[in-house]
């Protein structure tokens, strides 16, 4: 069964940068795509950027151009590389299968992200 540590977060100031990592059990070079999500007590889980293999990948319009997704699949790892942070960034960040390419696996920890000054 696939599982998933997430790691990486932490306080920072607005307009600093944070980045998230996403250890995966097994090896994900046969998972053919994985997102990043977040979640503030309170609201749903959001999706916040999606990688595909090949390289597609594909953000939600309140984090384009600020952050960027990647995967080593030598390391099992997904990235979330977050510039220009926001305070409305502030949330516990998840990693997971998208549902649109097949089950979830189940959730880690999460990794909190607090942007104050």
């Amino acid at each position: 069964q696939v599982q998933v540590v997430e790691s990486g977060g932490g306080l920072v100031q607005p307009g600093g940068s944070l980045r998230l990592s996403c250890a995966v059990s097994g090896s994900i070079s046969s998972i053919y795509a994985m997102a990043w999500y977040r979640q503030v007590p309170g609201n749903q889980r959001e999706l916040v950027a999606t990688t595909i293999s090949g390289g597609s990948t594909n953000y939600a319009d309140s984090v384009k151009g600020r952050f960027t997704i990647s995967r080593d699949n030598a390391k099992n790892t997904v990235y979330l590389q977050m510039n220009s942070l926001k305070p409305e960034d502030t949330a516990v960040y998840y990693c997971n299968r998208p549902t649109t390419y097949g089950p979830r696996y189940s959730w880690g920890q999460g990794t909190q992200v607090t942007v104050s000054s």
